[in-house]
């Protein structure tokens, strides 16, 4: 789960003569009522994952041939640079603020530092044999000075971004894979979910373990296929800190067929409650992916599936059904939000990174 910086992103649409350098943006005109397909980024393999950089100049995506790949924004037909040095599937990425360095999480077990930047032929500064079995999730603190990974060791770690040192090896609070990992805004604590919906909050300089949180609506058991499905596939932080939204599935009747519901657990984070049960409407079938709080208050669920892509939005005080649906054209596994508030990325199983964007397509630009 990518955190944002106090600082200026890039323009970013191709429709713009392209700048040499970042220009400031803002987020004041984001309506998800107006979302629209802006761009589409092209490669030949499924993607997995997606992340803005945190200067908005690349968007970032994981990819089935076992890379990493990065489009300048700021040019009209970027390549997409190949970065090459896992031995599996890549699952998740986070940068530190400045943008500066990258991480990429892979099923080979391993964690890879990387300048996000470079000009030359993308190689590690520093790769980790971090966990035995795919690494689900990283996460990089506000302040830049520590990393956390999960996976499917049933164990989270938390190391130093500098040396790449672990500090904390917390084991034992989770008895399925661990898929999604975050540092909670004020960065005193760190929340690790798995499979089974548990959610486990750390305090971060000590790395004990604090208190759970249950979203185990989100998991279910196929006596039939003997089959464990769902967990939370991903989770965001709101701006403030005072919530935290949880993605999933429910109503798992056909594991093995893909016959599920999307969903969302909201949580009030001061009291440890969940608030609500976000829902899609219409019978849509699929997962919710990947989950993103804006700025202005809303949520953005990225939903693939039996049931196509889409990204569905919410307003957390009217949880019944999202207040407005945006259909993608192929199925959609992974969001982030541009660090502008008006544009999300999302990765898809036919290879293409899609870039939408949250204004009327006669609007300019925020500037």
């Amino acid at each position: 789960m990518t955190r944002r910086p106090e600082k200026q992103p890039a323009v970013l649409d191709a429709e713009q003569d392209p700048v040499t350098t970042p220009q400031p943006c803002k987020a004041d005109g984001a309506d998800p009522t107006q979302t629209h397909l802006a761009r589409e980024l092209t490669h030949d393999r499924p993607l997995i994952c997606c992340a803005f950089d945190p200067t908005g100049r690349f968007v970032f995506a994981g990819s089935e041939d076992l890379t990493v790949r990065r489009w300048d924004l700021l040019a009209q037909e970027p390549p997409a640079i190949p970065f090459v040095a896992h031995e599996s599937w890549v699952f998740d990425l986070a940068f530190t603020p400045d943008g500066c360095t990258l991480l990429s999480a892979g099923g080979d077990g391993c964690l890879i530092w990387w300048s996000a930047a470079t000009e030359g032929e993308p190689t590690p500064t520093r790769k980790i044999e971090a966990h035995a079995g795919w690494v689900r999730g990283v996460t990089v603190s506000l302040d830049g000075t520590l990393a956390a990974s999960c996976g499917n060791d049933r164990r989270v770690k938390i190391w130093s971004i500098d040396d790449g040192l672990l500090l904390h090896d917390l084991q034992g609070a989770h008895d399925k894979p661990v898929y999604a990992v975050g540092f909670h805004p004020d960065g005193e604590s760190l929340v690790s979910a798995d499979l089974e919906g548990r959610i486990v909050v750390w305090e971060v300089s000590s790395g004990l373990m604090q208190h759970r949180l249950d979203a185990s609506s989100l998991y279910s058991y196929n006596g039939g296929q003997q089959v464990d499905y769902g967990g939370v596939r991903d989770l965001a932080f709101s701006p403030s800190g005072d919530r935290l939204a949880c993605a999933g599935l429910l109503n798992a009747t056909n594991p093995l067929g893909a016959v599920n519901d999307p969903a969302v657990v909201f949580f009030d984070w001061l009291r440890g409650e969940q608030i609500a049960l976000l829902k899609a409407q219409g019978g849509l079938k699929g997962v919710a992916w990947g989950i993103r709080c804006h700025p202005d208050g809303f949520l953005v669920v990225a939903v693939g599936g039996s049931g196509g892509g889409h990204l569905l939005f919410y307003r957390p005080d009217q949880p019944d059904e999202e207040f407005h649906r945006f259909s993608l054209p192929n199925t959609a596994r992974s969001l982030d939000l541009h660090p502008d508030g008006l544009h999300l990325a999302t990765a898809h199983h036919d290879g293409k990174l899609r870039l939408s964007r949250m204004q009327p397509q006669s609007q300019p630009a925020a500037s």
